[in-house]
């Protein structure tokens, strides 16, 4: 989705894991290793969005981590959401930032189908996530969702 605002955008991200190993992709502008993520819309929340966009990018039907949500309510339209695992700020240029909401999930199945046909796509175990070049926040939340989330 297009930005919904000119200086500052709500986005997720979301560190996908099957058994031992965490779903990251290769961001096809940036060609740097990220997780799943995208955009808040205006209709949705940020538990609905982190589902939406791993259902879109990857084909994954996946199950929010949900161990830091320490209430839960449901009713007439009133409903706790599960929070994230961490809240971040980035710079995406000198113009705009997004306020992320990070989330961790788990899937039944490692089969991704993905939205284009170039995306790159890779299920990485702890040991892989030291040999790469990813940003530090990234390598430490891809194991953060490992050690908490592995043999899921």
């Amino acid at each position: 989705m297009p930005h919904i605002n000119e200086k500052i955008d709500f986005a997720v991200e979301v560190f996908v894991v099957y058994k031992n190993k965490v779903l990251l992709r290769l961001h096809d502008k940036y060609k740097i290793w990220l997780s799943v993520g995208g955009h808040v819309d205006l209709d949705e929340d940020p538990n609905q969005t982190a589902l939406r966009e791993v259902k879109e990018e990857v084909g994954l039907d996946v199950s929010l981590y949900d161990k830091n949500l320490i209430f839960k309510y449901e009713e007439k339209g009133n409903r706790q959401l599960i929070p994230p695992i961490a809240l971040g700020r980035h710079n995406i240029s000198e113009m705009h930032e997004h306020v992320v909401f990070i989330y961790f999930a788990t899937s039944n199945t490692d089969e991704v189908i993905p939205e284009k046909e170039t995306d790159q796509w890779k299920w990485v175990g702890m040991e892989e996530l030291d040999s790469m070049d990813l940003r530090p926040d990234i390598a430490f939340y891809a194991k953060e969702a490992l050690i908490r989330l592995g043999s899921a």
